[in-house]
Parts: structure tokens; C-alpha cells; sequence
């Protein structure tokens, strides 16, 4: 094992995972990962997990919102958030020799937080803003949409964001409860990635994290029900269509995982090479952008594909991508093309292992999920033990009669 795959496993006093992988570098990365996010909401304020995660800079017992915004600023660092379906991340990036800083901010930032009516009134504006232009944005949400149709009637289907009647309904006291139930010390892990030693990192998290709860989290999720296939019009008044194709896959847990995430980029990955943009778009100039995505939760998973066309080229992308995902199910990748796909695939890997701020939420991440992080070593092992019958096998699951659409048109 090399330096880089050198993975360090902690815990502190209260129960605190803690992941660090020591490196060389400038900077330092370091952050909070939560298993806790729109998933995990109560109907009738959809959107809490996102909301807190803006308003939870707004002021603590002990500082002012303006000391948050400098705390890390003034040095050169930032600090930054994001939300998703399972997980809300808090995080920094700084130079070399802030780590105590860091830690003793973003641990105030999970203990302390008031959430002041007047901050979360602005705030509240701001978020609206932001729901009403993803609803502006077809190729956006039509994403939003679909989850509404596959995940219909559980807490997997609605926005991230909530609605404006939703935000208008969150109030401090509802922050602070959530707070409180999910932003504990076994429904969290913070996540190193820099220079410093990981005894030094422990003592720092240990001084501030030191008053995190160590409770168990309330479980709300439920698998969501099935879904018969469907095919949905919504007139939108655009010039372009906007479709979304997918179907349900297993999760984040199950064995095919590296095989779907390989399928994947075979089918409609990042490369200018993947199939589909070859078939769509270099050869026919039906679309701009075409591409695929495996949305992968804790109990169930989702395979999707997005295109963008003229409203007359619906039906032949739909054709042309059905050919292309038959010919896979199909045994129709010989084992050289395999061959060049993982190649492909673990360079891609390789390249975005370099850009430390992703790989240091992957850690986190990993370490949230699945208790541990894979080295690069074994993600490539995993990858390279794929066979041309497990690309044909988990093809069977995405096969066109099992997927269904919804076009914004």
C-alpha cells in the first residue's frame, strides 16, 4: 500500500468516526459528513436538510454570522456546504496550519447553532430564489420531476429543496430539533485530507467536538414501493424537449455496484466516446447533451439517462438508445472493448483522485455508507474482476422495457 492509500480509521471520546488519509500538500480538506438529509424530512416542511444547511452559518451561542464568514476567509480558507438526498456535508479547505480552527468552527456550527428568525427571514428569499430558477431550468427540472413519478409516495420523491409553502413553514424551532435528532456523534463522520499527522487531527476534533451528542438517530427512511413502467408528456412551453429515461436498480450495498458503475460509463459516462453521445450526437446531431447516471441510496438505486432534442427527434433518440442498450444486454461488447472500457474507466478514476477537495468528501462519504474507505488498489482490482457476462447481467436490469420517461416538451 502506498502513502497516498494509506487510510487511517479513529473515533473519539464520544463516539465521532473519524477518517484521515495523510498527504503532502498545501492545503488542508476537512469536513463533516451527516447521514441526514432530504430523506429524512417530515411532511409539511420538505426542505429542512437544505435549509439548515444555508442557515446554519447564521449565528451560533457563542459568534456572530459575521465571525463565521470571516473565521476561515481571513486565513485564505472557505467554508462551504452541500445537501443531498442521504447526507448533508459541511466542510473547509485551507493552508497548511488551521486545522484547530476548522474543526473548532465546524464543531460549533453542529452544537451551537441558534438559527435567529431574522437570518433564516432573508435566508428563506434567497432559497425560494433559488427553487423557482431550477423550475426556470427544463434540463434541470425534469430531474425533480421524475424523482416525483419513480420514488411516488416516499420521502426519495420530493425536491431537495422543498417548495415556497414548505420553506415559508420551517421555523428556528424546527432547525434546531433536526439539529438536534441528526447531527450526532453516530450519525456522523468527519473526514481529513492533508499533512498533518492523524493524532493531531484526533486531538483537534476531540477539542471541537467535544460537546457532540453520542445518541442514535431517528430511522424514517422507508424503501419506496415499486412503480409500474410510465411514459409521461407535461406540455412545458419550451422550444427544446427535455427527457429523462430510468428505472430502479438495486443499491448502494448490493454486489453489481462496480458493474453498473462500469456499464455506466460505458453507456453514457463523461467520455466524448460513450456510446450514446457517439449514436445520438456524433453520428445523427440529434442532441447537445446526452448522458447517464446512477443515483445509488442506502436501500434502492436509480439508472437514468437525460437528453435534450427538437421535439421531432423524440421518437428516433428513443430507437437509437434502445439499439444501444440491447446490443449490451446482448453480449454485444466483446471482451477487447471491455478491456478498453475498464482502462478508460480507471484513468478517469485516477485523474479525479487528483483533485483532493472530491476525493476528501469520497472518504467521507465511503466511511458514512459503507464503515470503510477502498483504496485505490482495490477499486481497481473490483473493477478489473468484471466480465463480459456481468456487463450483459446487470444490462438486463436497464433493458428499454423496463425503463420509463417523462419529456418536458
Amino acid at each position: 500500500m502506498t502513502e497516498k492509500e494509506t487510510i487511517t480509521y479513529l473515533t473519539t471520546s464520544n463516539g465521532l468516526r473519524i477518517v484521515h488519509r495523510q498527504i503532502d500538500a498545501a492545503a488542508e480538506y476537512c469536513g463533516i459528513d451527516v447521514n441526514a438529509g432530504s430523506r429524512d424530512e417530515q411532511r409539511g416542511i420538505y426542505g429542512i436538510a437544505h435549509f439548515i444547511e444555508h442557515t446554519i452559518f447564521k449565528g451560533t451561542t457563542r459568534h456572530s454570522p459575521s465571525y463565521i464568514l470571516n473565521c476561515m476567509e481571513e486565513v485564505g480558507g472557505e467554508l462551504n456546504a452541500f445537501t443531498n438526498k442521504e447526507e448533508t456535508v459541511i466542510y473547509s479547505i485551507f493552508p497548511t496550519g488551521h486545522l484547530k480552527r476548522a474543526c473548532d468552527l465546524i464543531g460549533e456550527l453542529v452544537t451551537k447553532s441558534v438559527f435567529p428568525e431574522e437570518e433564516l427571514r432573508k435566508e428563506r428569499e434567497v432559497i425560494i430564489d433559488e427553487i423557482l430558477s431550477y423550475r426556470d431550468t427544463p434540463s434541470e427540472a425534469v430531474y425533480d420531476d421524475f424523482d416525483e413519478l419513480i420514488f411516488k409516495g416516499s420521502s426519495l420523491g420530493h425536491n431537495i429543496l422543498g417548495t415556497e409553502r414548505s420553506v415559508r413553514n420551517i421555523t428556528s424551532d424546527d432547525c434546531r430539533e433536526f439539529l438536534k435528532s441528526f447531527y450526532t456523534a453516530r450519525n456522523m463522520v468527519f473526514f481529513y485530507l492533508g499533512p498533518t499527522p492523524a493524532e493531531t487531527v484526533l486531538e483537534a476534533v476531540e477539542h471541537g467536538f467535544s460537546s457532540l451528542r453520542d445518541v442514535a438517530a431517528p430511522n424514517r427512511r422507508m424503501r419506496p414501493r415499486p412503480t409500474l413502467p410510465f411514459n409521461v408528456n407535461r406540455d412545458s412551453g419550451h422550444h427544446q424537449c427535455h427527457t429523462i429515461l430510468g428505472t430502479r436498480i438495486p443499491g448502494i450495498a448490493s454486489p453489481d455496484r462496480t458493474a453498473l458503475a462500469l456499464l455506466n460509463n460505458i453507456i453514457g459516462g463523461p467520455g466524448m466516446n460513450a456510446r450514446l453521445n457517439v449514436a445520438l450526437r456524433e453520428k445523427e446531431g440529434l442532441v447537445y447533451t446526452i448522458e447517464s447516471a446512477l443515483s445509488l441510496y442506502s436501500d434502492c438505486g436509480l439508472f437514468s439517462i437525460y437528453f435534450g432534442c427538437d421535439h421531432e427527434d423524440i421518437a428516433r433518440c428513443r430507437q437509437l438508445i434502445d439499439i444501444e442498450l440491447r446490443r449490451i444486454q446482448h453480449h454485444h461488447i466483446g471482451e477487447k472493448a471491455l478491456e478498453a472500457a475498464k482502462r478508460q474507466y480507471i484513468g478517469q478514476l485516477i485523474v479525479a483522485s487528483e483533485n483532493h477537495e472530491s476525493d476528501a468528501q469520497a472518504m467521507g462519504h465511503a466511511m458514512l455508507v459503507k464503515g470503510r474507505v477502498r483504496t485505490q488498489a482495490e477499486t481497481i482490482s473490483l473493477i478489473n474482476s468484471v466480465t463480459v457476462d456481468d456487463i450483459s447481467r446487470v444490462a438486463s436490469l436497464i433493458s428499454p422495457e423496463r425503463l420509463s420517461s417523462l419529456t418536458l416538451s
